[in-house]
């Protein structure tokens, strides 16, 4: 070590370095404790995709792993416990207050059995924390049973009866009365550590009724990343005050029957719009408004109000939507202004060189010499509906979680992850797309996108800031759209037009590509990965088992995790969702069963997870060195090594602690 060159260029790095590490004895110590770190196997990741606001299901696979708290267990108990009791006790880990609730209405000797079970989850935690570092696990404690808590996990040498020193400490737990509260302790622990980092590649938002809920769980999830899904984007739209992006995030909830979302779920005022529908539609029956699914609850006379905003609502959203693509000819959509190309006397629309009756022909706010200016009223509704978004602080909260730790793609751990597609020509070459005025392509296209969500909230040029808020719904909607990718999305002619063609969204050609492993190979290059097993994961589109579709592509190359979470999808894919998980032996995809209750998961200890599949084992097993962390740490170490070299040459003097 003494004889390591010190670049002089960093020498001022290293004095910053010596702050921290002041001696050669607390450099020498930290490069001890990262190379133990290096030899540990990889943590755990989760991958999860296209969850839809479905807050039950994916709240049970957070807690279950993907079915890698049921992996520990087998780990632990083997052949030694039968299938039962290891169901039994995964449903207590996952749901202890409340299976526990459960068993104490049945179990006659309830000390005997908190010590029984204490013992189980006590040899599980020694199995899920054996891959980190104390420090890691002693962070993840509860500050009141820390000390107890590795006390228990931790083999203590010096401790030469072990057996009476754990049962000690259990039986005295047990007669002071916290033994429910150390098991809920214990068993969230176990939730935690058996996934070390999550990731969730999109569409959070929309169709189902829960996705403030998902965010606010993901508000307190330990380590996570968040690739931006479509249905999110435009949820930050909103958020950002755009008034294209409010319009549809109104008109998706009213039409999957989930307005208690924005009412319930942000606080966000609907009378506005309520008191205009009313009098705009008041003698329309609005018959192609209805919902794609019915909210509970729901009279007649309730029912009929909601159509009249559903409506209300999309015409408004058609003009909002007119005005953008006017207002930024470079989003190249004008196959999209759809209403200067209806006939309003003959009740007829022109599109692609044919003439088609519209279904509905009542527009009285819409003005045939100018049909995307939005009438006072609608103005007045769209105003206040912003004022609404803009000061929603729980809104505020979870679109800055999804900045923060969100993107439009990521790159961790030889695994390429993004949401949609990269959008691509027909002869299979990346598409050329232009961005306000400069074209882009493959991972450029990507960054661009992202710089301008992130001026939409951050910049302080006023010009730069609403490009930021308009091209947030470009990536909603747009055909180039990494996170859209098909022609058109047919929203207009699925309410007006009797034509099952003209309501086709035909994919981007990345779609035919993504099966040949050049192309797939070609993709990973574009985004740095050269690895042979490097992969691309992504979710958008749904994973139809039924008609034989695998998630696996190109030879393994390729990942597709959308297989149904949202109930919207699963009579077409016949599943209720894929999951993935990457351990330190290599990936397995999960295949879950519909998702009924919380109370049904614990009454009948049912898991969800119908089938796991190895898409990748390795010959080798992974460790931290290996990884993304690891490389970070072995450049730390070169650091490290190079300040001790300086303190040895007498380059930078050692300072007292």
């Amino acid at each position: 070590m003494n004889d390591i060159a010190i670049d002089k260029e960093h020498l001022h790095y290293l004095e910053q370095l010596s702050e921290m590490y002041p001696t050669i004895g607390k450099a020498s110590s930290e490069i001890i404790n990262l190379q133990a770190i290096l030899n540990l196997p990889k943590g755990t990741e989760h991958f999860v995709s296209d969850v839809h606001g479905e807050y039950e299901a994916f709240s049970h696979v957070l807690k279950n792993g993907s079915g890698a708290v049921r992996k520990k267990i087998d780990d632990v108990f083997g052949l030694a416990m039968d299938k039962a009791d290891k169901a039994a006790l995964a449903t207590l880990i996952y749901y202890p207050r409340e299976k526990m609730e459960l068993i104490k209405q049945d179990e006659p000797d309830m000390d005997s059995w908190y010590k029984t079970t204490l013992y189980k989850l006590i040899e599980v935690c020694k199995t899920v924390s054996s891959k980190y570092t104390r420090s890691k696990v002693r962070k993840a404690l509860p500050e009141e049973y820390a000390y107890v808590i590795e006390e228990l996990i931790t083999e203590k040498p010096e401790v030469l009866n072990k057996e009476a020193y754990y049962e000690s400490i259990i039986n005295t737990t047990v007669e002071l009365g916290t033994a429910e509260e150390f098991i809920v302790v214990l068993s969230e622990l176990i939730q935690r550590l058996a996934v070390d980092h999550l990731h969730v590649l999109g569409d959070i938002y929309d169709r189902g009724a829960g996705p403030h809920l998902i965010m606010d769980r993901l508000c307190r999830y330990h380590s996570l990343d968040i690739q931006w899904g479509n249905h999110d984007i435009i949820w930050m739209g909103a958020a950002a005050g755009n008034p294209a992006c409010i319009a549809t995030v109104v008109r998706n909830s009213i039409r999957y029957g989930n307005l208690d979302v924005v009412e319930e779920g942000y606080g966000i005022n609907m009378l506005p719009l309520a008191t205009f529908a009313l009098k705009a539609y008041k003698d329309d029956p609005c018959t192609r408004f209805v919902f794609k699914v019915a909210p509970s609850g729901a009279d007649n006379m309730e029912s009929d109000l909601i159509k009249k905003m559903h409506k209300a609502i999309a015409i408004i959203r058609f003009k909002l939507e007119g005005q953008l693509i006017k207002k930024w000819p470079e989003y190249g959509m004008k196959e999209r202004l759809l209403l200067e190309h209806i006939d309003y006397e003959q009740g007829t629309i022109e599109l692609e060189g044919r003439t088609y009756k519209l279904l509905d022909t009542s527009f009285p706010t819409i003005d045939p010499a100018d049909p995307y200016r939005l009438t006072e009223g609608e103005e007045e509704v769209i105003q206040r509906l912003r004022s609404s978004f803009i000061h929603c602080e729980k809104l505020k909260n979870h679109v800055g979680l999804l900045l923060k730790r969100g993107s439009m793609y990521k790159v961790y751990n030889g695994n390429l992850l993004f949401h949609g597609c990269i959008p691509m020509e027909e002869d299979g070459s990346f598409a050329k797309v232009n961005i306000y005025g400069k074209e882009y392509s493959g991972k450029a296209l990507f960054d661009i996108l992202e710089t301008y969500v992130r001026k939409a909230f951050f910049s302080d040029d006023r010009l730069e800031r609403q490009k930021g808020s308009d091209i947030m719904w470009y990536i909603w909607t747009a055909p180039y759209s990494p996170l859209y990718g098909r022609n058109k999305m047919a929203t207009f002619e699925r309410y007006f037009i009797d034509d099952d063609d003209m309501k086709i969204e035909k994919k981007n050609f990345y779609y035919d590509y993504i099966n040949k492993p050049e192309c797939a190979q070609r993709i990973l290059e574009e985004f740095g990965l050269h690895d042979k097993r490097d992969h691309i994961i992504n979710g958008h589109v749904p994973v139809h088992r039924l008609r034989g579709e695998s998630p696996v592509k190109c030879d393994g190359r390729v990942i597709v995790i959308d297989g149904g979470f949202s109930k919207a999808y699963r009579r077409r894919t016949g599943i209720a969702g894929y999951t993935l998980i990457y351990n330190s032996y290599g990936l397995t995809l999960t295949a879950h069963e519909p998702f009924e209750s919380p109370e049904t998961a614990v009454r009948d200890e049912r898991d969800i997870v119908s089938r796991r599949e190895a898409v990748e084992v390795l010959d080798k097993r992974i460790l931290v060195g290996d990884t993304d962390a690891g490389i970070k740490m072995k450049e730390k170490i070169a650091d490290l090594k190079h300040l001790i070299a300086a303190y040895r040459s007498g380059e930078i003097a050692e300072r007292d602690d």
